[in-house]
């Protein structure tokens, strides 16, 4: 298997590319600066420039990971990057499969729970619609510049939820709770839909192979929690208290629109992955806590 990767030097673009490796697979890793990441020799590299057709001649399967990260200040600039990052890279992807003359057999491309929406206590699966919002306009938006390759070959949406892990957000989150300094966020009633790195990679391999994964995929534990849910089990994780609650007016006064990234509600469950039987590594939130406090 030849798979090819971009935003493989990310948080889970990289765990990807290791259990790939481990796998036996041969890894293509596209990145903007090709010279750099060349000279490792661990991986082929490919120049992934957003706006120019890939070359993902030779490749089996594609993973598309790369974008902006969402977390900072949601100024117009960084809501543009936001956008533009996510449709303009993967519209360079999905050209370069257009063009090939032997397509991928697959393209895995990377989307977000932020599809739904605020859910509040409705649950969702990868048959409910869109909802609204920023983030619901830009998974949308990334969505359909990826169903264009839907003409040559089998396309997956792998809609992530809140990852946890070494990275990503609980690098923020971790040292917090810690130190015995976490709490809720907000009322804490908000669902939350988690997922291990670990997992989230392993989906995406997962959906690699199995050939009846098309279109939508959600990548989340089986079962949605609260925040104040998650505050408590991240908390017994560390064996730390966790007393100190953020009200929602001062996440809404610090971090402006990314507040709605931690207040509003995520209920979803992963419909696809459980009628199939993917095989989570760690498939309740205890055990992913656990994992990533270094308790498990």
């Amino acid at each position: 298997m030849n798979l090819g990767i971009t935003g493989a030097t990310g948080f889970i673009g990289a765990r990807a590319a290791a259990l790939a490796a481990q796998r036996g697979w041969r890894v293509t890793v596209f990145t903007r600066s090709p010279g750099s990441l060349a000279a490792s020799g661990q991986h082929e590299v490919r120049a992934f420039v957003p706006g120019q057709p890939c070359d993902v001649d030779g490749l089996d399967a594609v993973l598309h990971l790369a974008g902006e990260p969402v977390f900072g200040w949601w100024s117009g600039g960084k809501r543009r990057r936001i956008m533009d990052s996510r449709v303009r890279g993967t519209r360079s992807v999905v050209d370069g499969i257009l063009r090939a003359a032997r397509p991928p057999r697959v393209l895995i491309s990377g989307s977000a729970t932020g599809f739904y929406g605020d859910t509040g206590d409705r649950e969702v699966t990868e048959a409910s619609p869109a909802g609204r919002g920023f983030l619901a306009d830009v998974t949308r938006a990334w969505e359909a510049e990826a169903e264009r390759a839907d003409a040559v070959t089998r396309v997956v949406r792998l809609r992530t939820g809140f990852v946890l892990g070494p990275g990503g957000a609980m690098k923020m989150v971790l040292p917090v709770f810690r130190a015995g300094l976490g709490g809720r966020l907000g009322g804490g009633h908000q669902w939350m839909s988690c997922i291990h790195v670990d997992d989230v990679a392993g989906l995406a391999l997962w959906a690699v192979e199995n050939e009846a994964v098309r279109g939508p995929l959600n990548a989340v534990l089986p079962e949605p929690c609260t925040n104040r849910e998650f505050t408590r089990a991240l908390a017994r994780a560390v064996h730390r208290p966790a007393f100190f609650p953020v009200p929602a007016f001062v996440l809404r006064a610090t971090l402006g629109g990314l507040s709605s990234v931690l207040l509003d509600s995520s209920r979803v469950r992963p419909a696809v992955a459980e009628r199939l039987d993917f095989p989570y590594a760690f498939g309740t939130l205890a055990a992913a806590l656990g994992r990533v406090a270094g308790t498990d």
